[in-house]
């Protein structure tokens, strides 16, 4: 039988980083980088506004390099990663265990949604901003079709263009969900292959995810200065006013993030039969280190190290469900979207009728699929939200401004949701598979 290189056996460097404190050096660097930032803002009246634009393209590049690393390897550890978790599972189980991780992710980003409806309804932030005036429109509210966007008849050919017909070209436009359906069919492939075929690419693919681990301790040691550098230019380049003025906004969005993560907890009571406070404990560094990067893909390996060594979950689940999760399984940004394209109709003063708030479930579920893991990503496919429903997407201007804040909430809960995921799928499909690696792990452990 092959063996396998487990993915923490491959974070020494991330280890080395946590025992750092990490995490308290991320909260100084944001705390400091606020303080900086504010102090940079013209606004203040102490620098120049030509000074201040200088200083925080200067501030930006330490968290530009650290982005740039991660999005550097991002495809090569996710293809690598879904693969080794796909070829350690047997066929059979892998057929039960990816159907049933597909129906949960659908079923959380669908509770997730209906929670943004709900509370958005409810609270109605959007009619605050009507009320003074609204927000600037480039064409008549009124001679948009809300909703025409023949989406029964765009079902077929979106299903059928999840299969890339060109996996290089979806490599090099990083398309990312047509690269994890790329991955998980060359990993079924490889599964029907005999041991001394499959052997050589195996080892391959597991140099170079210890290849990509090692780049990505490389930037997390940038993490502090980088979280330092974005904070300071956010905050210097527009202050703190735009933020007061779509502060209510911001407090729905942050509730139903909150509502959501309450959802995850119950899962953890009630279906994986653990503690929700020891859960919480256990994943506050890659919770914290999703909020200051706003970025899923950044904190994948910290994940997987996380569930592994914190969590006690197989390394052959953590190995398949947090990369597919962090590209599929967007529950806050879902959230953010469904909350954002409401909150939009209200401030134009837009009526949606049941069959729009339909769509708008459908549509968010598809496009928080598609959703890059990167900071910004959400706002990115948002659009493409706002049109299937007829909402001007004008206004997205003023929502780019606080992206960022409320990039680092969603980010936090979609991270959250994926070591969920892990934990409900380790008590049913993990059990004999850590046996297994434990009865492999004394066995190898002499002759090393």
């Amino acid at each position: 039988m092959i063996k396998f290189i487990r993915l923490n056996n491959l974070t020494v460097h991330l280890e080395q980083l946590i025992k750092g404190r990490l995490w308290l050096k991320v909260i100084v660097g944001l705390v400091l980088g606020a303080g900086v930032g504010l102090i940079l803002n013209p606004g203040s009246g102490l620098i120049s506004p030509e000074v201040s634009t200088r200083l925080a393209d200067w501030l930006d590049l330490p968290g530009q390099i650290f982005m740039r690393l991660v999005q550097m390897v991002m495809i090569p550890l996710i293809f690598t990663s879904i693969l080794t978790g796909i070829v350690s599972n047997t066929s059979d189980n892998l057929k039960s265990f990816g159907l049933w991780l597909l129906i949960y992710f659908i079923f959380t980003t669908t509770i997730a949604i209906v929670l943004g409806l709900v509370i958005t309804l409810i609270m109605k932030p959007g009619q605050y901003i009507l009320s003074l005036g609204g927000f600037p429109n480039s064409a008549k509210s009124e001679n948009i079709p809300i909703g025409q966007t023949n989406l029964v008849e765009n079902i077929p050919s979106a299903i059928s263009n999840l299969i890339p017909n060109n996996p290089l070209e979806s490599i090099l436009m990083g398309e990312m969900l047509g690269v994890v359906i790329f991955t998980i069919l060359i990993g079924v492939a490889i599964t029907q292959l005999t041991e001394k075929t499959a052997t050589p690419i195996i080892r391959f693919s597991e140099a170079i995810q210890k290849i990509c681990m090692i780049v990505v301790s490389w930037a997390m040691a940038l993490v502090p200065f980088a979280v330092f550098g974005l904070i300071a230019a956010l905050l210097s380049r527009t202050g703190v006013g735009i933020f007061l003025g779509l502060g209510y906004y911001m407090g729905v969005v942050i509730i139903g993030l909150f509502l959501l993560m309450l959802f995850y907890l119950m899962m953890v009571l009630t279906v994986a039969k653990q503690s929700p406070i020891k859960f919480l404990r256990a994943i506050r560094e890659p919770q914290l280190l999703a909020f200051s990067t706003a970025s899923s893909a950044a904190v994948m390996p910290l994940s997987m190290k996380t569930a592994d060594e914190k969590l006690g979950v197989s390394s052959n689940i953590s190995d398949f469900v947090i990369p597919i999760g962090a590209t599929i399984n967007m529950d806050g940004t879902a959230l953010f979207q469904c909350v954002t394209t409401l909150f939009m109709a209200q401030a134009y003063g837009i009526e949606l009728s049941a069959a729009n708030l339909v769509l708008i479930t459908f549509t968010v579920v598809a496009a928080s699929v598609g959703t890059p893991a990167i900071p910004g990503g959400g706002v990115i496919i948002l659009a493409s939200v706002l049109q299937s429903a007829g909402i001007p997407i004008d206004g997205l201007i003023v929502i780019i401004g606080i992206d960022r804040i409320l990039g680092m909430f969603r980010t936090s809960v979609n991270v959250t949701g994926d070591l969920t995921a892990c934990l409900i799928f380790d008590r049913f499909y993990g059990e004999k598979r850590k046996t297994k690696t434990v009865t492999e792990t004394v066995v190898v452990a002499p002759t090393s």
